[in-house]
């Protein structure tokens, strides 16, 4: 059950780098600097495409249903709490996409709705990917077989390719530039010296 697990812990490894930034951006947001759109619209598409269309759903489609299958209740912990946990993500997700567009269309009206929808994805995704990291995995261990995981592979393998050829690697990659995107707040840093 090892590989499938660990293809799921490094997709939370790189959405915790999309969560670290949304909490840079609060900590911007909060002096009152300007915060790039177009650093929103990646982080968006990220969390939409990568975290929901790619993790979620591979969890939700593939994941889950086995582990039912294998004896796990469905309406017990920790299966209904994360799903409910995605549902709340993607509702959180439209309101973080209209808390942004009222950001950009001005800054000062839109800057208190963004920070909290903002503060409120950066406390749901560290406790939802704990639950899977430490309840979920450890228990799909213990229910799942060899030929599961080998299952399961190929139809998180099958999934990705319906987002794009190195679509994980793609956005893998956009998760790392974010993070340097988010740190380069000309406001947060005083301007260099010239000697």
């Amino acid at each position: 059950m090892g590989k499938t697990t660990e293809s799921l812990e490094r997709e939370h490894q790189a959405i915790q780098k999309a969560v670290a930034v949304m909490s840079r951006i609060v900590d911007q947001l909060e002096l009152k600097h300007s915060v790039d759109a177009d650093l929103l619209r990646d982080l968006i598409q990220f969390m939409r495409v990568f975290g929901d269309q790619c993790h979620h759903a591979k969890e939700e489609s593939f994941l889950f249903p086995l582990l039912e299958q294998r004896g796990v209740p469905a309406t017990g912990c920790p299966l209904s709490v994360l799903k409910a946990e995605h549902v709340k993500g993607r509702q959180l997700m439209d309101d973080f996409a209209s808390a942004s567009a009222t950001y950009i269309a001005d800054k000062e009206g839109g800057r208190v709705g963004l920070i909290q929808t903002l503060q409120t994805l950066v406390t749901l995704y560290p406790a939802h990917i704990w639950k899977e990291d430490y309840l979920l995995f450890p228990m799909a261990a213990k229910v799942l077989t060899g030929e599961d995981d080998a299952l399961l592979l190929q139809q998180f393998t099958e999934a990705e390719l319906g987002l794009g050829t190195n679509a994980h690697d793609t956005y893998e990659t956009l998760a790392e530039a974010m993070m340097q995107r988010v740190g380069e707040c000309p406001q947060c840093s005083p301007p260099r010296q010239v000697a």
